[in-house]
């Protein structure tokens, strides 16, 4: 009996959520019953759609994921709406155990962990051996990669292995969870199908691989993570797209441009409500008709909200503006709905860009993709882990150029740099490459930057203990076992 009960109240949580495209559609409610749902292969891939939704963060939190992976950084800057609140609190180091922020990774991320479960646990009820094996292969996939989300915030938390597991498991020590989640992603990528042959939106072993090498790197474990960063590379598939302002647009996704082969993991988004990105109707200016600047995407008939993401300008003043691919997504003025020109320099930190904007979109609802791992990732992730090994050297400098050659900027030269110099240029450079794709936070953290540039802008409170964020606080009180991240 507690087995079922538990069952329907997480089978309740999980199918209150579907999905962004075909492949997590929802099973007639006929089909729901506990005693015979997870007895059947469709039941069992149902709960493993559940956790797909969670796994790529569901389409409210494409805006809220920024807040605890963007808004600590030194890139992101938002004024304006409900979301200002937020900006402040993440960006000034104010959050705290009951913050919102960081705690929807948490909820997301375990809700995740708890479908994907559900699918281990039932696994054996399916007959065939090899689409049983698959199927197990994604769940530990899902369940890994939150884990691998989860740990960047958090640090080691439970490890929450069944759907039956007791909801006051103490936290993993370092070496557990690091053996875990290393295994796992080793076990899936070995199980999970080649890239090109998924369905989109899936797993595949270039992407078991990828955050596996994220992991490394997480862990500062130079060696493995530029080994694993190699076996995803010479998997031979996948490549950069050759021109960095299409490579976001909705017509150049893989499951319609199979030339694409950059995306290695994404957040399927649709631009019909509510399965799309909504980063776009928050980095909209006021009354956003169109720009020059970019004058493919017109804004009419689109959500403009009271939010607003913008660009610190130190951070513009890194591109090379004239000849830069990845600065022609950025606009610095505008025509708006009045037909009056604005100017946004004008005033500080007042950039915008139009990433992931969608000429299709309904109301507030994009349907560009969200990237959570792109093969430049891959490339400048073992450029970054060779320098830490052997400083500047000649295949980190030809990575780095690879990069930088898509976007129409000059090479470097390994001559010009000290491991040092070289370090402080990789982190400035996936600044550019990565702007709003949630990586700015690990990143400075990596690099041993995060409290540093805090305390540049003006941050005094900002603390080492800040790299990792309070465990939260529901969670403390449901938890006796659980302990609190020093600190908090």
């Amino acid at each position: 009996m507690k087995r079922i009960n538990i069952i329907l109240i997480i089978l309740g949580l999980a199918f209150a959520f579907i999905a962004c495209e075909d492949y997590l559609k929802e099973n007639p409610p006929g089909e729901l019953a506990p005693e015979s749902f997870l007895a059947t292969q469709e039941g069992v891939e149902a709960v493993l759609n559940s956790a797909y939704v969670q796994y790529k963060f569901n389409y409210s939190q494409h805006n809220l994921l920024t807040q605890s992976f963007e808004y600590p950084g030194d890139i992101m800057y938002e004024t304006g709406g409900g979301m200002n609140i937020n900006f402040v609190r993440m960006a000034n180091f104010q959050w705290t155990s009951s913050s919102s922020d960081a705690n929807a990774v948490w909820n997301t991320k375990y809700e995740s962990i708890r479908d994907a479960n559900i699918v281990i646990d039932n696994i054996d009820n399916i007959e065939d051996e090899n689409i049983r094996a698959a199927l197990l292969a994604e769940a530990r996939y899902i369940r890994a990669v939150g884990y691998v989300y989860l740990y960047d915030h958090f640090g080691p938390v439970p490890l929450r292995n069944s759907a039956l597991d007791a909801p006051d498991l103490p936290r993993a020590t370092e070496e557990e969870f690091q053996s875990f989640v290393i295994s796992e992603l080793e076990a899936s990528a070995t199980g999970l199908p080649n890239p090109g042959t998924e369905v989109y939106g899936k797993g595949t072993k270039g992407a078991a691989l990828a955050f596996l090498t994220r992991f490394y790197m997480t862990i500062k474990d130079w060696q493995k993570g530029a080994e694993t960063a190699k076996r995803v590379m010479d998997l031979g598939y996948y490549e950069l797209f050759p021109s960095y302002h299409d490579l976001f647009k909705v017509e150049n996704e893989h499951d319609k441009n199979p030339n694409n082969k950059e995306m290695i993991a994404v957040s399927v988004c649709t631009h019909t409500h509510p399965y799309g990105n909504k980063i776009p109707t928050v980095a909209l200016p006021p009354g956003f008709w169109y720009t020059d600047e970019i004058p493919e995407f017109k804004a009419e008939g689109i959500a403009n909200w009271a939010a607003n993401f913008r660009f610190y300008d130190w951070f513009i003043e890194t591109f090379d503006k004239e000849k830069d691919d990845r600065f022609s997504l950025i606009f610095g003025s505008y025509v708006n709905n009045k037909g009056v020109v604005v100017d946004l320099t004008t005033q500080a930190h007042n950039y915008r860009t139009l990433k992931y904007f969608d000429n299709m979109a309904e109301g507030a609802t994009h349907g560009a993709d969200f990237p959570m791992f792109r093969y430049a990732d891959v490339l400048m992730l073992r450029a970054e882990a060779l320098n830490e090994m052997n400083g500047p050297n000649a295949e980190s400098i030809s990575l780095i150029n690879q990069v930088r050659s898509r976007s129409g900027v000059d090479s470097i030269d390994a001559a010009d740099f000290t491991k040092e110099s070289l370090r402080d240029f990789i982190l400035e450079e996936r600044g550019r490459e990565f702007y709003y794709e949630a990586l700015r936070r690990s990143d400075l953290i990596r690099h041993g930057k995060l409290i540093e540039r805090a305390k540049e802008r003006g941050i005094a409170n900002a603390a080492d203990y800040h790299n990792r964020y309070p465990i939260p606080q529901a969670e403390m009180d449901a938890n006796p076992n659980m302990e609190q991240n020093p600190g908090y």
